[in-house]
């Protein structure tokens, strides 16, 4: 009886549990009969985006593929269902209904492959966040600043007031400065909901300059992401606030869209599935990077928790949809989480993804937030990839105010902000290019740990490390004593090119040539430089390297080798002819010094008067280099006389001599 009264129970839950799941998940087995085409993308993507796909060489392929519509249309006619949203890349919809039988009659056509239930019914949304990545370790989730502190006499692009420390952690003034500020990017915030954000002061710059250029509520289908949570509006905050003097972002020019994915009153895995659609319009608009600090691990039914076991970057409905992001060309930012005093204290998902860069949480100071959770992934890849300040970190609230907050929520932004620029500066690479040289700038490269990752990101240096993959030699040529090089690189006025050389039987290099850059922001740029190598050494090869210094200043002086070249010679041995005379004038006998850089078997030394009568001419030899030989002129009356010396009849050279 006790055995059957449990399966009863049990029995009852499960029903029960289902009964209040009212979304689901569709499988289509494949996207047969498609009315769209891989040969004209237009119909169903932006030029912006098969422009990246042009740039980096990636193909359009059957994801980039609508759903067949036909497909949508069968589910939709099946019954009292409702269309939710719709992923191309995993081929899925979501629905919602409690129509048994259409649920039955859809699980039964012959091009679906599943029908699986994701979500209870939709609960009214709460204000404030609830199950997102945004706590505070115990404390208030925020801390009102009602003060503000200049910051100090800065020759900066920006004042950026209350910022400066989180800035300067990552050199991240070093791209502003060059003019990398966001210009001509996009960047798409996927969130919970963007509270108010066309009403408080640290967008007004954004909204002025139409920066921004979408927005959908993937929970409610309308376009207005004003209504709901004000997690995403903070996050927002940190990339495109500006407000001089107090609060700067940290691309505060780049364009953004704006995608709600998440419901803020409840944790269902269909939240991972709208952050899936979200990612795909990013992707279908041309958009660079996502941003992302929503993570999920468990859900209000345990029945959908994820495992660590499930955090392997490939598993869960989030991880697959990042993956395509990333395979599409664009460079994702996800939230480490906040887990790191809890039982579950590991990362979360989309953070697990081996091509994302999960993001933890450290103060101005560069010290690891306690709550940031712990890497690896489940397969034992470093997590997280990067830290930012997401301990007391500054960002905008709802009361118009700028506040302090804690949580990998405002690192991923933060972080997500600086890739941007570092990303405008190298259009050219891809977005693993960039990723890579983000986790190589890491201030823990070398021993990265489950805590910071990678560690802190060296703006600076990440720029340094793309600037040596992009900048090069481009050509170089010899024509007898005259050689040529050409480079390419990027610069503004305040950089420097220092051209040095060194030729053969030489220790060193010699500075020859110094090019100074041009502009306010950063640019491509194409240089020639010519060398007229005159030599006295008998040299085969010269070599030369050109270095770039990105930063002049003393205190932060950084200088780049971009690459280096050497160019065989001909005809460029220029030989040293000489004479002199000690004492000259002369009361007596003088010396006569005669440097030649061969040997003279006939030297002829003769003194002339200035009318060209020979007073004296006598024949010596002499070795390679310099020989010395007395010249008397006890028998010269007081007068100006020339000394000429000869190899052979050949004139080498004539210098005039005064008697005293």
């Amino acid at each position: 009886m006790k055995y059957l009264i449990s399966f009863i129970l049990i029995f009852s839950c499960i029903n029960y549990s289902k009964a209040q799941n009212t979304r689901y998940i569709i499988q289509f087995k494949n996207k047969a009969n498609n009315p769209y085409s891989i040969n004209n993308p237009s119909a169903y993507l932006s030029q912006k985006a098969i422009d990246r796909r042009i740039k980096y060489q990636i193909q359009i392929d059957s994801a980039d593929l609508p759903i067949t519509p036909q497909y949508i249309d069968s589910i939709r006619l099946s019954g009292s269902v409702t269309i939710l949203n719709k992923s191309k890349w995993l081929n899925q919809i979501t629905i919602k209904t409690t129509d048994a039988i259409a649920l039955n009659k859809i699980n039964n056509f012959s091009f679906v492959q599943s029908v699986k239930d994701v979500a209870a019914r939709q609960t009214s949304e709460n204000f404030l966040p609830n199950k997102i990545e945004e706590i505070d370790n115990k404390n208030n989730a925020f801390k009102s600043l009602t003060n503000f502190h200049k910051s100090e006499a800065i020759q900066n692009f920006y004042d950026y007031g209350t910022t400066l420390n989180e800035v300067k952690l990552h050199n991240a003034q070093f791209l502003h400065n060059i003019g990398l500020r966001g210009q001509n990017m996009m960047v798409a915030v996927i969130d919970a909901g963007f509270y108010h954000y066309t009403s408080f002061s640290s967008f007004d710059s954004m909204l002025i300059n139409n920066r921004v250029k979408d927005t959908w509520d993937f929970v409610d289908n309308h376009a207005s992401v004003v209504e709901d949570n004000s997690h995403g509006m903070s996050c927002l905050s940190t990339i495109v606030g500006n407000i001089p003097g107090t609060f700067i972002g940290n691309a505060p020019e780049t364009n953004v869209v704006l995608y709600r994915s998440e419901e803020g009153a409840t944790e269902y895995p269909i939240e991972e599935f709208n952050w899936v659609c979200a990612a795909e319009r990013a992707d279908s608009i041309g958009a660079d990077i996502i941003t992302t600090s929503l993570g999920y691990t468990t859900f209000d039914a345990p029945s959908f928790n994820h495992t660590y076991s499930d955090m392997n970057g490939r598993t869960t409905i989030a991880a697959k949809g990042g993956v395509y992001a990333h395979r599409k060309g664009m460079l994702l930012f996800s939230a480490m989480g906040n887990d790191g005093n809890n039982s579950w204290k590991y990362l979360s998902t989309p953070a697990d993804i081996d091509s994302t860069i999960a993001v933890g949480a450290v103060s101005a100071s560069g010290n690891i937030g306690s709550f940031s959770s712990y890497g690896p992934s489940e397969d034992g890849r470093i997590k997280p990839e990067a830290s930012a300040v997401g301990v007391s970190a500054y960002v905008q609230n709802t009361a118009n105010t700028i506040s302090s907050g804690n949580g990998t929520s405002y690192a991923c932004p933060k972080m997500a902000g600086l890739g941007t620029c570092l990303w405008q500066a190298f259009p050219e690479f891809n977005n693993y290019a960039v990723r890579d040289a983000i986790i190589k700038s890491g201030s823990q490269y070398n021993n990265p740990d489950d805590r910071k990752g990678y560690g802190i990101p060296d703006m600076k240096k990440a720029f340094t490390l793309l600037l040596q993959k992009y900048a090069k030699i481009t050509n170089s040529l010899a024509n007898n004593c005259i050689t040529t090089i050409e480079w390419k690189s990027k610069d503004v006025a305040s950089m420097t090119y220092v051209i040095e050389r060194k030729l053969s039987g030489e220790n060193n290099y010699t500075t020859i040539k110094k090019v100074s850059g041009t502009g306010n922001i950063l640019s491509n740029k194409n240089y020639t430089f010519q060398d007229n190598v005159n030599t006295t050494i008998v040299s085969e090869v010269a070599k030369y390297r050109v270095k770039q210094i990105i930063d002049t200043s003393l205190n932060s002086y950084t200088d780049v080798m971009i690459d280096s070249v050497t160019i065989h010679l001909s005809n460029c041995y220029i030989p040293i002819e000489n004479i002199t005379m000690l004492p000259n004038p002369t009361q007596g006998n003088t010396t006569l010094k005669v440097e030649t850089p061969y040997a003279v078997s006939n030297l002829w030394i003769r003194i002339t008067d200035v009318y060209g009568n020979i007073l004296s001419q006598r024949k010596e030899s002499k070795q390679v280099g310099i020989s010395t030989y007395q010249l008397p002129t006890y028998f010269l009356a007081k007068g100006i006389y020339l000394i000429s010396i000869y190899n052979d009849g050949k004139l080498i050279e004539t210098q005039k001599l005064i008697k005293q």
